[in-house]
């Protein structure tokens, strides 16, 4: 299993990437193709199911990378059929040490008109009054994680087939989910009502294809169809294509902007917009809310890098890469010492001493979490002889956490929960720090007219601390929600 490295544990965690097929021969090795393309949504350990008429249902799970576990021709051959559906993840905040083989998804569960997998992004922030209720009911649970509340659900429901059956049970549900499941013929996807996580279909030669994003398709060949809307559940088989089904009360969306700036891969699509030209123009917007007098502008790899674009264009100020990324950290490096653990950043990361010495830099990062990785990279630079350091930040202030299928710092560990932007400045020792506005994330989006404050367009939860579904689990065990204004 990957171990946590100081420069990524800094950052805002997805929790999960999700992937199926059908209609296509040998669906786990697409899938497994899908999963490695997602697998910045989750590094921590990843399982696929797949279907064949002769022999049924088959699993694997596997801890550590896709590329790693899911590439052996031998262990392929145990996951045959036209059918197949995956799941990669990071474990939750709260179980974060403890996941176990038994947490890994796709879950599986045998009812009276067969089998069905099922594998979920998002978060239930329900699922401990759903546990509790279902295990007095003498559900028995497998493993440690919401997303089998799911599965209890579909046993219980009295409906006919299991497409219904997932209807039932996801309508007790709260909170964000993404699934993708199967049958013996069907793949089954679903989106939230508020389409907080994404999903999108794909058409693969006479099969189809679901997806997290869109950069998964294109690793397989998939031709992009369309997303599946905030509500939709479309179940799908390769005899009678794509059904849609609307199990819901039609609600406006509030689709995570996060995705925006950091989730998604750059090469992705949402929205119909491209996941690149957005974030260079939230360097746009950050050049013309927060400019600076500077010699360069240089990003914090890799993900500040399209927001740095498009602030070296605006500001006119010269772009260039004064740090640069060691491609090659992998999970297998030994830390041997005391000594080498404590260098920290510098293995992953090491500043470009000649371009740097002497200038005035402004670093383009996504976001500022606990700060801890950005204070290392600012006594890089003023090592290397930087004149002065200014921080632009391409998203506002993270100051709330999210309940959503984001692995976030509780609320007293996010450096926006308990300082202001100067005390931030000071903390991190910067000449400067400054924050893109709200306001100016949405222009950047698409929005011309900005966030609509009485009736905003996008989950801004984390910045915002306006949460459109109540996290009813975490109030019972005391988190204090925004005082309405």
């Amino acid at each position: 299993m990957p171990p946590a490295h100081p420069f990524d544990d800094d950052k805002l965690r997805e929790e999960c990437g999700i992937f199926g097929v059908v209609g296509v021969t040998d669906a786990a090795n697409f899938v497994t193709l899908g999963l490695h393309a997602l697998q910045h949504r989750g590094q921590e350990a990843g399982g696929i199911v797949s279907y064949h008429p002769d022999h049924g249902f088959n699993s694997a799970r596997r801890f550590g990378y896709v590329r790693d576990n899911f590439t052996s021709q031998k262990l392929m051959e145990t996951l045959p059929g036209e059918l197949g559906i995956g799941h990669v993840r990071y474990s939750t905040a709260g179980s974060k040490g403890q996941t176990q083989i038994r947490d890994v998804q796709p879950f599986f569960g045998e009812f009276s008109m067969g089998g069905a997998a099922i594998a979920h992004n998002g978060n239930i922030t329900n699922a401990d009054a759903l546990r509790r209720e279902l295990i007095e009911r003498g559900s028995i649970f497998q493993s440690s994680s919401d997303s089998e509340c799911i599965i209890h659900l579909m046993a219980r429901s009295l409906q006919r087939n299991i497409p219904q059956r997932m209807e039932d049970a996801l309508r007790r549900v709260e909170g964000a989910f993404s699934v993708v499941a199967m049958t013996r013929t069907k793949l089954i996807g679903v989106r939230d009502p508020l389409g907080v996580r994404p999903l999108v279909l794909g058409k693969l030669g006479d099969g189809w294809a679901l997806s997290s994003e869109t950069c998964a398709l294109d690793i397989v060949g998939a031709e992009y169809v369309r997303e599946i809307e905030p509500g939709e559940m479309v179940v799908i088989t390769a005899e009678h294509g794509v059904d849609s089904i609307r199990p819901f009360r039609p609600k406006k969306s509030r689709f995570c902007i996060f995705e925006h700036v950091y989730f998604s891969r750059p090469d992705s699509i949402i929205g119909d917009r491209s996941v690149y030209e957005t974030r260079r123009q939230i360097g746009v917007e950050l050049a013309r809310e927060m400019p600076v007098e500077a010699d360069l502008v240089c990003p914090v790899p890799d993900s500040g890098t399209p927001a740095a674009i498009g602030y070296a264009f605006e500001s006119g100020i010269p772009y260039g890469m004064g740090i640069i990324r060691n491609q090659y950290m992998g999970r297998t490096f030994i830390e041997p010492t005391e000594q080498i653990r404590n260098m920290g950043v510098r293995l992953k990361l090491n500043v470009n001493r000649a371009l740097i010495k002497g200038k005035r830099v402004v670093l383009v990062d996504d976001s500022v979490v606990r700060g801890t990785t950005s204070r290392k990279i600012k006594e890089m630079i003023l090592d290397a002889g930087a004149a002065e350091v200014h921080f632009r930040i391409a998203s506002p202030p993270t100051a709330w956490p999210c309940f959503y299928g984001v692995d976030t710092p509780q609320r007293e560990k996010l450096l926006a929960a308990t300082m202001s932007e100067e005390e931030m400045r000071s903390h991190l020792g910067v000449d400067s720090l400054k924050f893109i506005s709200l306001d100016g994330l949405y222009r950047a989006v698409g929005e011309a007219s900005g966030r609509d404050a009485k009736s905003p367009q996008y989950c801004d939860a984390c910045f915002s601390g306006e949460y459109p579904v109540e996290p009813s689990d975490m109030l019972e065990k005391g988190f204090q929600m925004k005082a309405a204004e």
